[in-house]
Order: C-alpha cells, then sequence, then structure tokens
C-alpha cells in the first residue's frame, strides 16, 4: 500500500494503551487483501494476558477521561475528525486493501466514520440530567448521567472504520475509555483509526486495539467477563451475539447488540417503477451485498413484477466486477471464498426449488476465488433458505406477492429483524406498512437508511440499544438519583 502518511501501518504491531505494540512472542497472522488471496500485512496474535493488559490500561485512563469536562472529550473528539479528514485517501486505501470493497465506496465509508466522530463531539457537551418533583414535599430528586466505566467492544469486518467510529465515538464523548478486538480480516483500519486518536490527544490506555485470530474466544472472554469492564458491545451475527451476551451476565455487564438482519424490500404496484429500481440497486449492492442492512428479500406486486425484473437486469448487467483499487471496478470481491461458497449455495437452494437464474449465478473464478457474480433470481420460493437467513452476498431473490396483508405476513415471518424497506405512493399504505413492519429502522421510498443522526438498531433476534444518533450517547452512561432533604 502506498501512503501518504505512512505512519498509519506499522509493520507487525497492535496499539495498546496509546502505543504501536509488539509482543514478546512470535505469533502473528497474515491480513489478506480478498482481490488477490494474498497477504497485504501480518499484526500481532494477542492472547487473553495481552488484552488484560489492554484492560488495566483502561481502567487507570478511565479516571482521567471522566474527570475531563465535556467541552475537553468534544475538542478531542474534534481533532479526530480533522485528522480522519486529513487522512481519508490513506484510509481509504487501507480499507480496499484489507476489506475489497470499491476506493468509492472506501472513501464513503471514511467520510460516514468521520462524521460520527463529529457527532458524538457535540453530544459530548450536551450530557445533562433532570430535576424531579418528589413526593414527600421535603426532598427534591435530581438526576445526573455519568459514564458507565470501561467499555469492551468487537467489531466486523464490512464496515472497519465506520464500525470502530459508531461505538468509541460516542463512549470517549460519555467519559469511557475502550479495548477494542477488530474483526481478525481488518484489523489494518482500526490500528490506523486508533493512531490517528492519539494524536488528537486522547490519553493513554483510552483506546486500545487487541489484534487476534487464534486466540479469538479467549480474548473476547475477557472483553465479555472482566470486572472492570462494565459495558460490552458487539456488531456481528446473531449466533455469536447470543453467546457473548450469556458471557456478560457472569458480571452483569451493560450490553448492546447489533446482530444479524434479514431485510424485506417490498415495491407495491403503485410505486415509482424508476425509483424503486435505484432503491433496490442502492440497498442490495452496496459492499457486494455485504451488509447487514442490504436488501436480502425482495418481493414485487403482481402489476409492477415485469417492469421491475426487467429495469433490475439491465442495471445489474450494467456493473464491473473487479478489484476494488481498479478505478472503473463497481462492484468488488467477498471478503473470502467461504462466502462466495455461501452465496453459490443459496443460489443452487433457490433454483431446486424452483427458481429462475436471470443474470450471473457464478463464481467469477476467473477473476479470483472470493468474486461472485452479480446475480437475479426470480420465482423464488417462500421457504428458500435465502428467504430464511442472510445471504450477504450479491444475489437478489425476487418473490412475487398479490395483496399488502400477505406481504406484510412474509416480511415479518423471521426470527430477526433489523431493517425492511418499502416503495408506495400512497401515503395511507406508507404509514399502515411502516408501522407493521416488525424491524428497528424502515426505510419508505428510499433504499439507504444509515444516518448518523438516525438510531440504529433492530427488534427480536437483531439485537438490543441503538447506535448512533442523540440517544446513542446514552448506552455509554449510566443515570443517577440524587434525593436531597431540604429542612426547614
Amino acid at each position: 500500500m502506498q501512503l501518504k502518511n505512512q505512519s498509519l501501518i506499522q509493520p507487525d504491531s497492535a496499539f495498546i494503551n496509546g502505543k504501536w505494540y509488539r509482543p514478546e512472542s512470535d505469533q502473528y497472522f497474515d491480513v489478506i487483501n480478498p482481490a488477490t488471496s494474498q497477504p497485504v500485512a501480518k499484526v500481532p496474535d494477542l492472547d487473553e494476558k495481552q488484552c488484560t493488559e489492554a484492560v488495566d490500561a483502561a481502567v487507570k485512563a478511565a479516571v482521567q477521561l471522566k474527570n475531563m469536562t465535556g467541552k475537553q472529550r468534544a475538542e478531542i473528539l474534534r481533532r479526530w475528525f480533522n485528522l480522519l479528514h486529513e487522512s481519508r485517501d490513506d484510509l481509504a486505501t487501507i480499507i480496499t486493501a484489507e476489506n475489497g470493497k470499491p476506493l468509492a465506496e472506501a472513501r464513503g465509508e471514511v467520510v460516514y466514520a468521520s462524521d460520527f466522530v463529529d457527532w458524538f463531539a457535540g453530544e459530548a457537551t450536551r450530557i445533562d440530567g433532570t430535576v424531579h418533583q418528589a413526593s414527600a414535599s421535603a426532598n427534591r430528586i435530581i438526576t445526573i448521567k455519568q459514564p458507565v466505566g470501561v467499555v469492551g467492544i468487537i467489531t466486523p469486518w464490512n464496515f472497519p472504520a465506520a464500525m470502530i467510529t459508531r461505538k468509541v465515538g460516542a463512549a470517549i464523548a460519555a467519559g469511557c475509555p475502550c479495548v477494542v478486538k477488530p474483526a481478525a480480516e481488518t484489523p489494518l483500519t482500526a490500528l490506523a483509526l486508533a493512531h490517528l486518536a492519539y494524536q488528537a490527544g486522547l490519553p493513554a490506555g483510552a483506546l486500545s486495539i487487541v489484534t487476534t485470530l487464534v486466540h479469538t474466544a479467549s480474548v473476547g472472554k475477557v472483553l465479555t467477563q472482566h470486572p472492570s469492564i462494565r459495558k460490552f458491545s458487539f456488531t456481528g451475527s446473531t449466533a455469536v451475539g447470543k453467546l457473548l451476551a450469556a458471557q456478560c451476565t457472569t458480571t452483569m455487564k451493560k450490553v448492546n447488540l447489533e446482530l444479524g438482519g434479514n431485510a424485506p424490500f417490498i415495491v407495491f404496484d403503485d410505486a415509482d417503477v424508476s425509483k424503486a429500481v435505484d432503491g433496490i440497486v442502492a440497498s442490495k449492492f452496496r459492499l457486494s451485498g455485504q451488509t447487514c442492512v442490504c436488501v436480502n428479500r425482495l418481493y414485487v406486486q403482481s402489476g409492477v413484477h415485469d417492469r421491475i425484473v426487467e429495469a433490475l437486469i439491465a442495471r445489474v448487467n450494467q456493473f464491473r466486477l473487479g478489484p476494488g483499487d481498479d478505478p472503473k471496478t463497481t462492484l468488488g470481491p467477498l471478503i473470502s471464498k467461504k462466502a462466495a461458497e455461501k452465496v453459490a449455495a443459496h443460489t443452487e437452494d433457490a433454483v431446486k426449488r424452483g427458481g429462475h437464474v436471470l443474470t450471473g449465478g457464478e463464481v467469477a473464478s476467473d477473476l479470483g476465488e472470493a468474486f461472485f457474480q452479480p446475480t437475479i433470481v426470480t420465482n423464488v420460493a417462500p421457504d428458500a433458505l435465502c428467504a430464511r437467513s442472510e445471504t450477504f452476498g450479491p444475489f437478489l431473490p425476487i418473490l412475487r406477492f398479490g395483496t399488502e396483508d400477505e406481504v406484510v405476513q412474509m416480511a415479518n415471518s423471521t426470527e430477526v429483524g433489523l431493517a425492511g424497506y418499502f416503495f408506495t405512493e400512497n401515503i395511507s399504505r406508507a404509514w399502515r406498512v411502516a408501522e407493521a413492519l416488525e424491524v428497528g429502522m424502515v426505510g419508505v421510498n428510499t433504499g439507504l437508511i444509515s444516518d448518523v443522526a438516525s438510531p440504529f438498531g433492530g427488534v427480536k433476534e437483531s439485537g438490543q440499544g441503538r447506535e448512533g444518533s442523540r440517544i446513542g450517547i446514552d448506552e455509554y452512561l449510566e443515570v443517577k438519583s440524587m434525593t436531597f432533604a431540604v429542612n426547614n
């Protein structure tokens, strides 16, 4: 990687207690470029002992961070935001190298990630309390909000910058130091972000990045069971989230989880077809379909079904599949060969149940083992594997429906409920369906719902708590009530 600021990557290093950290052991693992299946760097494979060192440093930093005013924490976050903005091209290069997304998407993620830091810099100065009228006339009740304490964080590979800043930005604004385990696939972005945070003036120990592969389970237990960690935040699969949440009960940590999705996208007969197609493409094929809020099931009403399908085929056939660092690429690789195999399995299952492949449908092996052709399949059965679980790839299954009640029932027929979308020009239907969908976030006549100002999170088995927005900082605060007796 050719970077303007080579200090953003230090060979063979993690980042603990405000410093680049090289362990005495010789345990390392490779960071792989999914476009080439070749290593781009190696980082330390840290264990539970070294993670505990990071926790100990965070405990010391907690006192200093808590005693800062909100304005002082905001100033650090503002400087961090400025450094992220100045380094946006380098950060995008790092993201593309380890994640595979096209450079244009990577630059977009850096902007999105930076905006969370900017947003929570503002929220740091708006942490307030309340005054309550007591039932006893001699008493006065006041509440204040205080930082929960040290936070353990585990982030995924699909948004290696934004998933860090959405959590860490809120935590630092609240006065909470963080110990972060990034995904083994994408640790370099997290390390670069931490380096810039300390250049911005973050106290030593307030943000550590623990890189690990072999020791993932044992490091996870430290972050979920260490008594000095009072809050745990995780973004990832529902299965792993349940396991980690159970581990947190040993010390009754405050927990927020952003877990798996299976987003329905509904197009009604009265929708604007052109806008609906734009929304589908924007939602489904971002990061090659590897987002937790992307379209997983497309339901199209019979009256517009054929027009929607025809328009989608025309759009999808314009995609250019290739490595993310090629300026002509519009669709990059999946994160790994295993991910491509999963998409192939979902495609094969849909076909076995009567589905018709209209375009794509195969691994693009001429480009590499992690590339999968953008795929559209119609006549998909409601019980197909792709309709029951996340595909996480550029595979768009289309199901035809007849009535509003029918499609709402199908859309809600899953254990998860993260995001949902629909297009209609009928204002009454818009209200009905938006309220009826069992999801935490709804896009009405849009396929793009992520915004720093919008609460991000799901219902059912898609997790608990909300990130971003003005309420995101509350996940890192505790409310304390103080009752004063006023004696005459």
